[in-house]
């Protein structure tokens, strides 16, 4: 005996577990997505870092908005492999991957006009407070397309990048 509408309940099944199953089939493939991004650097060229601890053998950083004057330093150049930054005026740093592997970058100063910073020769310059007794140099003034430091003129030393263009004025806190 067959009963009205028993195959159109029958497709109304079938077609909610199709929906059900692609539903799993797309939520799995972002899970199998989202597995695959910790392995990849959380910062990325362009992107800023904060030096929170400039000792010479644990360099530690953050990411931070470009604007801010603890933005160190901006991300020049990043590779799975460790490189050689391509002249001095880059610094090497590595970045470790929630995966256990690592990212090397090379990164540009980009020190803020009026800003102070910490500079020990050995290790990543480091944002400080201008009245800190940690504080080195003082950038006096920045000038973005340009490497000539003859423009800096009321400053006792200079920094240049080379890409982008970057000249810093700096002088004694």
């Amino acid at each position: 005996m067959k009963f009205p509408g028993t195959r159109l309940l029958a497709r109304v099944a079938l077609a909610l577990l199709a929906v059900a199953a692609l539903a799993a089939a797309v939520t799995g493939c972002s899970a199998v997505d989202n597995a695959t991004k910790s392995d990849v650097a959380k910062t990325k060229v362009g992107d800023c870092i904060n030096i929170t601890d400039n000792s010479m053998t644990a360099t530690k950083g953050e990411p931070i908005d470009c604007s801010s004057p603890k933005a160190v330093y901006k991300v020049f150049q990043t590779s799975d492999n460790k490189t050689e930054c391509p002249s001095n005026e880059y610094t090497s740093y590595t970045e470790e991957l929630v995966s256990g592997g690592t990212a090397f970058m090379c990164l540009a100063p980009n020190f803020k006009q009026g800003s102070c910073y910490n500079d020990v020769g050995t290790s990543p310059y480091k944002w400080v407070d201008c009245t800190s007794k940690d504080a080195t140099f003082k950038v006096v003034q920045r000038i973005d397309g340009q490497t000539d430091e003859l423009l800096c003129e009321n400053a006792e030393e200079f920094i240049t990048v080379p890409d982008p263009k970057t000249l810093f004025c700096i002088a004694k806190p």
